[in-house]
């Protein structure tokens, strides 16, 4: 008996630990939900031609133009009847992202519960015929029905363009690549103390001045060493609304962030009266942690903040706006006249307590535009950083409950205490999720294996965890083929991390594909990592 019971629990450790066989012949990036294979094969060729529903032409002309520039392939449209490949929209599918895709031999047939759905069955079509069989210009595929629909809601990619300036041409192909792997938050991280990117009319000086430093730190953190170089650019608001409209094509959304109060030398640089100091600086040329913050006990401050919102918001549709609000530096509140005197008059207990009361302001501004605000977890007041002390973060203010907190740092006991109190979040630990720290320290399976959902957090609590989102900083990534290596291929298991469910995650299988998708990366040019 002994032995059978030993034959039954091994025969389950394969099956959790291997994928199916319908898995293994299906070669998509994030891993579907649901696949069942069936018999027989379709055979592409420029003669098969693609018919669309209701709602569903745009989608239908991204799939006969990918057919064109991925496989030479020139397929026209005609009548559903005619039609082998048939794309459609079924709203009783209920699910805003998820889709099922069927081949038989008598050809493929896509279903989006919405147009984005839709996109999404599309996107794992290319990935299956990227990885086909081909024969001139035939590729054949196996039967197969897919059902799929992601388990998160925020599959993100933050690019921070203020460290170092990247442009159009790389923004589009980051935003293809999403795409491909269903990612849907494109996170702009647009200001910052080493640059201003955002043009915004009223104040042509944050470009005019904020957009350009003299040199650039390089080696590291403590380096002494300069570029010798001067660095700027900037994005001018047609360049913006192009890049929200390829990247609404695509399905995503751009979350711009105006980081505030702290991370602001650039926008001191250029107005010295944002300071709390009231000096005038230039745009730092080193990285880290600058002294001076906004002055938030200041009615201008508000007044530009406010100004800065309403042109960003302006050009971007999402429904969310980040913030910033990390790693401010508090010498210059607590040694400033002004600042002290307000933050008696208020009552406020701390440093951190005057920044929440600031980011109560803000959050209430965002909320009367139909907006929601987003920040880094310090928006909370947790005392998170080596350089704060306990006093400087006693708090007695409330974050606005209406609030995102964006977790990066702290112990996961803060991210569980902030969804108990009613925070949604979205996890995006730096230690396991920023794409500028080396493959030493997050190697490939580490990205794939991190789970947004904290271990032991009561499954009632589950449905605030927004998702996650993977950050590439830009301090000591100065080219394009350096943030290449670092995004590349650890970006797949991120996509994989906020679509799949854990139960259809593997690895072993993960990395087969990659290899796959790989070869399509070098064909376009991307000099991904080779770990």
């Amino acid at each position: 008996m002994r032995k059978y019971i030993t034959l039954i629990i091994c025969g389950l450790c394969l099956l959790t630990v291997n994928p199916s066989l319908a898995q293994r012949q299906v070669t998509i990036i994030p891993n579907p939900a649901e696949i069942m294979q069936g018999t027989g094969q379709f055979t592409i060729t420029s003669d098969t031609r693609l018919a669309y529903g209701k709602g569903a032409k745009k989608t239908a002309l991204f799939l006969q133009i990918a057919l064109n520039e991925d496989f030479n392939l020139n397929n026209e449209f005609a009548k559903e009847r005619k039609a082998e490949i048939l794309l459609t929209i079924n709203p009783e599918l209920n699910q805003k992202e998820g889709y099922s895709l069927s081949i038989s031999n008598k050809g493929i047939q896509i279903v989006g519960g919405t147009e984005t759905g839709l996109f999404y069955g599309v996107q794992s079509l290319r990935q299956m015929l990227l990885f086909a069989r081909k024969t001139n210009d035939k590729i054949t595929l196996d039967a197969v029905t897919i059902k799929d629909s992601p388990r998160f809601e925020w599959r993100a990619f933050m690019l921070d363009e203020s460290r170092h300036f990247k442009g159009i041409r790389q923004v589009r192909k980051l935003l293809d690549q999403m795409a491909l792997l269903k990612m849907n938050v494109f996170h702009w991280h647009l200001t910052d103390d080493q640059g201003w990117r955002i043009e915004i009319k009223k104040y042509p000086k944050l470009t005019a001045v904020g957009s350009h430093r003299n040199n650039t730190q390089i080696g590291g953190w403590n380096s002494e060493k300069r570029s010798n170089q001067p660095h700027g650019g900037f994005y001018t608001q047609e360049q913006i609304k192009e890049i929200v409209a390829y990247a609404a094509e695509r399905h995503i959304t751009i979350v711009p962030e105006i980081e505030m109060p702290g991370h602001a030398s650039a926008a001191i640089a250029s107005y010295p009266w944002l300071g709390t100091s009231g000096k005038q600086i230039e745009v730092p040329v080193i990285f880290g942690k600058m002294p001076d913050s906004y002055n938030v006990t200041d009615p201008r401050v508000y007044g530009f903040l406010q100004d800065v919102l309403d042109e960003t918001m302006k050009l971007f549709p999402s429904k969310i706006i980040h913030i910033g609000g990390d790693e401010v530096k508090y010498d210059q509140w607590k040694n400033s006249v002004q600042v002290q005197q307000f933050m008696k008059e208020n009552s406020l207990a701390s440093p951190a307590d005057l920044q929440i009361y600031f980011t109560n302001k803000i959050s209430k501004y965002l909320d009367s535009k139909g907006k929601r605000m987003m920040g880094w977890n310090e928006i909370l007041g947790h005392n998170v950083h080596e350089y704060q002390s306990s006093e400087d973060t006693e708090v007695k203010e409330q974050l606005a409950l209406s609030s995102v907190i964006h977790f990066w740092k702290g112990d996961l006991a803060l991210a569980k205490t902030a969804l108990e109190k009613g925070y949604d979040i979205v996890n995006s630990l730096h230690s396991k999720t920023y794409l500028d720290y080396g493959y030493k320290s997050i190697p490939l399976q580490a990205a794939y294996d991190f789970d947004p959902i904290p271990e032991g957090l009561e499954a009632r609590y589950h449905k605030q965890v927004l998702g996650t989102g993977a950050q590439m900083w830009g301090e000591w990534i100065p080219t394009v083929e350096r943030m290449d290596y670092q995004v590349f291929p650890r970006l797949a298991a991120y996509a994989e991390v906020g679509w799949t469910e854990p139960a259809q995650k593997s690895f072993t299988h993960f990395e087969s594909v990659l290899v796959k998708l790989k070869e399509y990366w070098k064909l376009k040019g991307i000099a991904y990592a080779q770990e």
